[in-house]
C-alpha cells in the first residue's frame, strides 16, 4: 500500500523555484513582462530551457529566437508563466523513468504539446486568465510523481496490469486511494495556485463533474485534450495512453468542436 504520507514526500520534492524564477514570477503576476525577461536571462539554464522550448516546430517559428526578452514577448505572460512552471519540472524529472518510457526528449515533448493546445483552446473560449493557462502543467508533474510512486511497488503495478489489464489510473487507486488527478491537485496546493484550478483538474478527469458549469466547460476540453494528446504515437509508446479513461458521454458535446479546432481528420 502507498500512503498519503509518501504521496507528500514525492510531492514535496517538487523543488521550490529558485530566486531567480521567484523574482520572475512576482514580475509575472504583476503583468511585468520587461522585468520578468531581464531577471530570468541572468539564469543561464532558464535561459537555455526557454530557448529549446520556443524554437521546437510546434510554436511555428520559421527562425531560431534566442533573445529572452523576445521569447517573452511571444509567449506573454501567460504563457512566460507556464514556461517557467515546466521548467521548474525539468529539475525534478528523472534521468530515468521507472516505469513510463519517457526521457528528457519526449517528456519536454509533451509539455510543449499541452502548452501549445491547451492556449490554442482558451484563445478558442475566450478565456484570458495566467492561472488556468499554467494548470496543464499540472499533468506532467503528476505524471513525475506517479512514475517515482509506481517505481516504490512495480512488482505490485505490473501483476495487476498482467492479471486485470488495468489502466494506470486505477491501479494508482488501488495502491493509495489517490488517483492521478487527486495527485493534480495535491500539486496545485504547493504551488499555491487558487481554488478553481484544482476543480478544474477534478473536473477533466471525466468522473468528478462541478457543480459550476464554468468549471465543468473547462473540465471536458482539458480531459479531451489529455487523451487526445497521450494517444498519440509518442506517448503511446511510453505508456501514458493507459493513464486516461476516456468519457466520451462527458464530452460529446464538444466533442466535434475540439476536433475542428484541433484539426483532426
Amino acid at each position: 500500500m502507498i500512503t498519503k504520507e509518501m504521496i507528500d514526500l514525492y510531492i514535496q520534492k517538487i523543488p521550490p523555484a529558485p530566486k531567480a524564477l521567484q523574482k520572475t514570477i512576482h514580475y509575472l503576476n504583476i503583468g511585468e513582462l520587461t522585468k520578468a525577461s531581464s531577471v530570468a536571462k541572468e539564469d543561464l539554464a532558464l535561459s537555455s530551457y526557454l530557448k529549446s522550448i520556443v524554437n521546437k516546430p510546434i510554436y511555428g517559428f520559421r527562425n531560431n529566437v534566442s533573445d529572452i526578452p523576445q521569447i517573452f514577448g511571444i509567449l506573454g505572460v501567460s504563457g512566460a508563466k507556464q514556461s517557467v512552471y515546466n521548467y521548474l519540472l525539468t529539475l525534478l524529472s528523472p534521468d530515468k523513468w521507472s516505469l513510463f518510457k519517457l526521457n528528457s526528449n519526449s517528456f519536454h515533448e509533451l509539455q510543449a504539446q499541452l502548452s501549445v493546445k491547451w492556449k490554442i483552446i482558451l484563445k478558442h473560449l475566450n478565456i484570458l486568465d495566467k492561472d488556468i493557462e499554467s494548470a496543464i502543467t499540472l499533468l506532467p508533474a503528476s505524471i513525475i510523481v506517479c512514475d517515482a510512486l509506481f517505481g516504490e511497488k512495480i512488482e505490485d503495478v505490473n501483476l495487476l496490469r498482467s492479471v486485470n489489464n488495468l489502466d494506470f489510473n486505477t491501479i494508482l487507486m488501488r495502491l493509495c486511494k489517490f488517483d492521478l488527478f487527486d495527485i493534480c491537485e495535491e500539486i496545485s496546493i504547493k504551488w499555491e495556485m487558487p481554488e478553481n484550478i484544482s476543480k478544474i483538474i477534478q473536473a477533466s478527469s471525466g468522473k468528478k463533474e462541478s457543480s459550476e458549469d464554468s468549471i465543468n466547460i473547462l473540465g471536458k476540453w482539458m480531459h479531451l485534450l489529455l487523451f487526445y494528446e497521450l494517444s498519440q504515437p509518442i506517448f503511446v509508446k511510453a505508456e501514458l495512453n493507459d493513464f486516461i479513461d476516456f468519457n466520451i458521454e462527458y464530452v460529446s458535446d464538444i466533442y466535434e468542436e475540439f476536433a475542428q479546432l484541433m484539426d483532426i481528420k
